[in-house]
C-alpha cells in the first residue's frame, strides 16, 4: 500500500505481536516472562504515533502481567536536551501508564564501549580513517556490492591503540570511525561494515564532558535491550531490515539476544508525523510551540482538548500491522467525540453572535430556565441558564433569503429555542451599509420549555445566551494543520511548509452562559450544535480562553457545501 492511501479498518484481534508472544509463552522460549520497554530519544516532543508505540509497549506489558520500561536513546547529545526528557515523562503518565524501570542509554556507555573492544580483539571491528563522504561512496547500492575500507584489515593491537585514542579524545571529531567487520557484499546494506561509533565533542545532558565518542542507535539499542532482558524489543517498520544487524551484534558478543519484532508507523492524513518536520514548524515560527493545539504532538492534543481514553481507543482501533498506509484524521477525531460524549457537560455558546430582541418579551424580566447537563449521564444533573428580553443567536443561524431545507430562524418563519420558547423574526435591523444588526422577533409564552400546546410542528432548534448575563470568551477555532491529506507530498523545489492550511486558527469573540465563568483550566465542555471546547492555559481570571477541540457533525453546513 502506498504512502497516499488510507487504510482500511484493521481489526485489533489480528495482532500478529500477541500471536507471536502467545507461541513463545506456549514452547518456553523466554520461559513464560514478558518484557518490553518503550525507547524514545529525547530530541524532541512526542507525537500521536509515539502513542501508539506507548499503548502497544505498556499495553502488551499489562495484558501479560510483564514489565515494561522507559528507556531514552540518548545517544547523540547534539540533539537532545532535558526538557525532552522531561516531556517525554509526563507524556507517557498522561496517555495513562507507568513504567516499571527508568533507564537510560548512557546508563551503559561503559558496557557498551567494553563491547566493542570484544568486538575489536575477535577481529570483528576495526578503526576507520574514511571520511563520512567515502564511507556513502564506498557502501554501494541495493545493486551493486560496497568496496572495503583500506583500513579494514589493520591489526587488532593498532585497531585497540586507535580506539582508545578515540575514547581519550586524541583525535578531531569526525576523523575516525569504530565499524563492525562483516561484509561489504552483502546483500542487506546495513550489514556492510556499520560504524558503531563517531568521535563528537557535545555536551551530554547526563554525562557531561565525559565522553567524546558515541555509540550509533544500531549498535547501542540491541545491547541496551540485552542488558534489561527485554524479551519482545518491538519497533516500527524501517527497522525490519535492521534486525539481522541487531541479532549480529548479540549473537558476537554471545549475551542475552531479544526477539525484535517491527509493525508499521502511524501516519496520519492532514498533518506531519517527522520529529524533524515539527521541530521546524516550531524554530521557523509556523506554530506557538511544540504544544499548539494543531501540532499531532502529545501535548499539542492535551492542550486542544483531547483525552488519554480517546488517545487509547483510538489506538486500540487501529491495531497493530506490518501494512505501511495512512490513517484518516477522522478516526482520531471520532474517538475524542465518543469519548467527550459520555463525559463533557453541555454549555450554551454563541461563536458569532447577532442580536435578537424579543419585543413582547417584558422588559426587565430573567427567568431561569432548567438545562439538562448531559443528556448521556443522568448523574450530571441539571443546572439554571438565564432568559431574558435581548439575546444572542449564531449568525449562521439566521438567514434572510432562507432556502429549501434550511429550518433555523429566517423573517416569517419560526423556530425553537434550545431550554426555552418559540420564537418568531419578524423585522430584520440594518445599518447604513447593509449589514444586519438585529433581529426583531416575538415570542410564544405557552411554548416554555421547547413544547408546543397546540401541537404544531417547528423543525428547527437553535441555542442562544441571554445578552444581559453573557460572558465574553476568546475562542480558538483549530483546523487541520495541512490543507492536503498529504502534506509530504509537495511540488519540486518546496518543502512541506507549502502545505500548511493558512486558515488552521481563527479566533473569534464568543458569548458564553454565566454558569461558564469560573471554569478551570483544562475542563472540557460541550458548545451544544458546536463542538467540544477545553479551556485553555491561557486563560486568567476575567479572561477565558476556549480551544475547540474538535467539531460536531453540521448537517447544513455539509448540506449546502455539497451543492455549492
Amino acid at each position: 500500500m502506498s504512502a497516499n492511501e488510507t487504510t482500511p479498518t484493521p481489526t485489533p484481534a489480528s495482532n500478529f505481536i500477541l500471536q507471536l508472544i502467545d507461541e513463545h509463552n506456549a514452547n518456553g522460549k523466554f520461559a513464560g516472562r514478558v518484557a518490553t520497554r518503550f525507547p524514545p530519544e529525547p530530541n524532541g516532543y512526542l507525537h500521536i504515533g509515539h502513542a501508539k508505540s506507548i499503548c502497544l509497549n505498556f499495553g502488551i506489558a499489562k495484558k501479560y502481567g510483564g514489565t515494561c520500561n522507559l528507556r531514552f536513546d540518548d545517544t547523540n547529545p547534539s540533539k537532545e536536551e532535558q526538557e525532552y526528557v522531561d516531556s517525554i515523562m509526563d507524556d507517557v503518565r498522561w496517555v495513562g501508564f507507568q513504567w516499571d524501570g527508568l533507564y537510560y542509554a548512557s546508563d551503559y556507555f561503559e558496557q557498551i564501549y567494553q563491547w566493542a573492544i570484544v568486538l575489536v580483539k575477535k577481529g570483528k571491528a576495526f578503526v576507520c580513517d574514511q571520511t563520512p563522504d567515502q564511507v556513502r561512496e564506498t557502501r554501494g547500492t541495493p545493486n551493486r556490492a560496497g568496496e572495503n575500507s583500506p583500513f579494514r584489515d589493520r591489526s587488532v593491537e593498532e585497531n585497540l591503540k586507535l580506539f582508545e585514542g578515540m575514547k581519550a579524545g586524541e583525535f578531531a571529531d569526525g576523523s575516525r570511525t569504530l565499524r563492525a567487520k562483516i561484509d561489504m557484499g552483502h546483500a542487506n546494506i546495513n550489514l556492510r561494515d556499520p560504524i558503531l561509533y563517531r568521535i563528537l565533542r557535545a555536551h551530554h545532558h547526563r554525562t557531561g564532558d565525559k565522553w567524546c565518542i558515541y555509540p550509533m542507535y544500531d549498535w547501542a539499542h540491541g545491547q541496551c535491550d540485552s542488558i534489561e532482558q527485554i524479551t519482545h524489543s518491538i519497533c516500527t517498520l524501517e527497522f525490519e531490515h535492521h534486525r539481522p544487524l541487531y541479532d549480529w551484534f548479540i549473537r558476537e558478543l554471545g549475551i542475552y539476544a531479544p526477539q525484535q519484532i517491527e509493525f508499521s508507523r502511524l501516519n496520519l492524513t492532514y498533518t506531519v508525523m517527522s520529529k524533524r518536520k515539527l521541530l521546524t514548524l516550531v524554530k521557523e515560527k509556523h506554530l506557538s510551540g511544540w504544544d499548539d493545539p494543531r501540532m499531532p504532538t502529545i501535548s499539542g492534543l492535551r492542550r486542544r482538548g483531547y483525552t488519554p481514553e480517546a488517545i487509547r481507543a483510538f489506538c486500540e482501533r487501529i491495531g497493530v500491522s506490518k501494512y505501511e498506509g495512512t490513517i484518516e484524521m477522522a478516526w482520531l477525531e471520532d474517538a475524542l467525540r465518543a469519548d467527550l460524549n459520555k463525559k463533557a457537560e453541555r454549555r450554551l455558546a454563541v461563536l458569532r453572535p447577532i442580536k435578537v430582541v424579543i419585543d413582547n418579551y417584558p422588559e426587565g424580566q430573567v427567568e431561569e430556565l432548567d438545562a439538562v447537563n448531559n443528556p448521556e449521564d443522568p448523574a450530571a444533573g441539571m443546572r439554571k441558564v438565564p432568559f431574558s428580553r435581548v439575546l444572542y443567536i449564531e449568525r449562521d443561524d439566521f438567514r434572510e433569503d432562507a432556502p429549501k431545507g434550511f429550518f433555523r430562524l429566517a423573517p416569517g418563519k419560526e423556530v425553537r429555542l434550545r431550554w426555552a420558547y418559540f420564537v418568531k423574526c419578524n423585522e430584520v435591523v440594518k445599518d447604513a451599509s447593509g449589514n444586519i444588526t438585529e433581529l426583531r422577533c416575538t415570542y410564544d409564552p405557552a411554548t416554555k420549555g421547547g413544547n408546543s400546546p397546540d401541537g404544531r410542528k417547528v423543525k428547527g432548534t437553535i441555542h442562544w445566551v441571554s445578552a444581559k448575563h453573557a460572558i465574553p470568551s476568546e475562542v480558538r477555532l483549530y483546523d487541520h494543520l495541512c490543507k492536503v491529506a498529504f502534506p509530504d507530498e509537495v511540488p519540486e523545489g518546496q518543502d512541506f511548509t507549502v502545505n500548511l492550511n493558512p486558515t488552521s486558527l481563527e479566533v473569534v469573540t464568543a458569548m458564553l452562559e454565566p454558569s461558564l465563568k469560573d471554569v478551570a483550566i483544562g475542563t472540557k465542555v460541550q458548545f451544544e450544535r458546536l463542538g467540544y471546547f477545553s479551556v485553555d492555559k491561557d486563560s486568567a481570571p476575567g479572561k477565558l480562553v476556549f480551544n475547540r477541540a474538535v467539531t460536531l457533525a453540521d448537517t447544513w453546513a455539509k448540506m449546502e457545501k455539497k451543492g455549492k
